[in-house]
């Protein structure tokens, strides 16, 4: 009997240290599987002759979809346990990776996205949380920086692995989510062996009723950190929708890796900034995040408007200290502020505010480029993506909590 206790309580120590690292490269997967289809909009473009709005609505239907997840599950683990929560979305996101296996028309890769989409917006506030509660507790900030950083590491990886298997395989689009359906697969059973880090409480079934809600402790940094927030994901917007196509109609790069490259950069050096920045309190690890955002996406639309590669990836790496220091700032200052039950709610709340300008602004751009053209179009978003940043510069100065836990 005893031996069974020990060997019981062994396994669970095991499992408990076990559960960061699963549920950070969970989250990083998630974000994987998020851009590793827009390096393949040339595959669909070629293979079924689509225009440039087309591409736009497969990459909205995506945060449109997830935005619906969000706003319905997006607390419903602070009632049910992060497990189950998590558990369904990587099911579902399953199912969307086979999607893509099986498409034969532009309507399955809509329709794949959508399910991406909702897959995403059910687990990303759960995993979030989960993430944080999985630190120690005399390290939560080390759990809000994975929470901040593994999105930003999977967009970068899900574009570059996407647009090296488009340079180097004849069949890019079975080589890219093959290996993700299994890998979400293997991640599913695995979850079931790391332990519940949220007790359940009553509410569940009106957690599920559409609405955004924000702890009242966290509302007034929340609000600080709305142009932060705006401005970071108005920038993985663009690259996501139309730098694709302006690395081929404006720069005239037509290697099917360089718009991999372009997203890499971007979410690359916006994983490592935080990494760097980590000493720094994360108010003035948000600031500077939003001056090196202001400054890059000037210089990259600089090369846009002149033609150069080189300014163009010089503003991107630039631009990507921004957009990782802007996004973990804002997270490591909110997660502090709020009760363990609370989590989900609150990183709902901050996603909500993510998709919709991750979304909404890139499908305007994506109407106006055919009667304004591409180059008017971004140097328009830019300007006000830069307008943003400026004015994170200032709500950033708003007091919260300096030191970490």
């Amino acid at each position: 009997m005893s031996t069974s206790i020990h060997t019981r309580e062994r396994t669970a120590r095991t499992s408990g240290v076990l559960a960061l690292p699963l549920l950070s490269v969970e989250l990083l997967a998630f974000f994987f599987a998020a851009s590793a289809p827009s390096p393949l909009f040339v595959v669909f473009q070629n293979r079924w002759s689509l225009g440039a709005s087309t591409l736009t609505i497969i990459f909205a239907v995506y945060a449109i979809a997830l935005l619906v997840a969000l706003l319905t599950a997006g607390a419903v683990s602070d009632h049910i346990g992060r497990k189950p929560v998590v558990v369904t979305g990587i099911l579902v996101q399953v199912g969307a990776m086979a999607m893509f296996v099986a498409a034969d028309d532009v309507h399955w890769i809509i329709a794949a996205r959508i399910v991406q989409g909702l897959a995403t917006g059910i687990v990303t506030g759960a995993l979030t949380a989960a993430i944080v509660e999985a630190a120690p507790p005399d390290k939560k900030h080390i759990g809000a920086m994975l929470g901040s950083v593994s999105p930003l590491a999977g967009l970068a990886l899900g574009a570059l692995s996407s647009g090296l298997i488009l340079q180097f395989s004849d069949t890019p689009v079975l080589s890219t989510f093959i290996p993700l359906a299994v890998f979400f697969a293997v991640a599913s059973v695995l979850t079931f062996f790391i332990p519940e880090s949220a007790t359940p409480r009553p509410g569940a079934l009106t957690s599920l009723i559409p609405r955004v809600s924000i702890p009242p402790a966290a509302r007034t940094v929340f609000l600080a950190s709305v142009p932060a927030i705006i401005s970071v994901w108005m920038l993985g917007g663009l690259y996501l929708s139309l730098i694709p196509s302006t690395m081929t109609e404006i720069l005239h790069i037509h290697a099917g890796l360089a718009s991999g490259v372009a997203i890499a950069v971007l979410n690359g050096v916006g994983a490592l900034a935080p990494i760097i920045l980590r000493k720094r309190d994360s108010r003035t690890t948000t600031l500077i995040g939003a001056g090196a955002l202001a400054a890059g996406v000037t210089i990259a639309m600089s090369g846009v408007v002149f033609g150069s590669g080189p300014v163009f990836f010089i503003g991107t790496a630039v631009a990507g200290v921004g957009f990782g220091s802007a996004f973990s700032g804002s997270i490591q200052r909110l997660s502090p502020l709020v009760q363990p039950h609370q989590r989900a709610e609150l990183f709902a709340a901050l996603y909500v505010v993510s998709y919709l300008s991750f979304s909404i602004p890139a499908i305007i751009a994506g109407r106006m480029v055919a009667p304004f053209g591409l180059l008017q179009t971004e140097l328009v978003y830019g300007a006000v993506l830069v307008t943003m940043a400026l004015a994170a510069l200032i709500t950033g100065l708003v007091p919260g909590p300096a030191r970490r836990q």
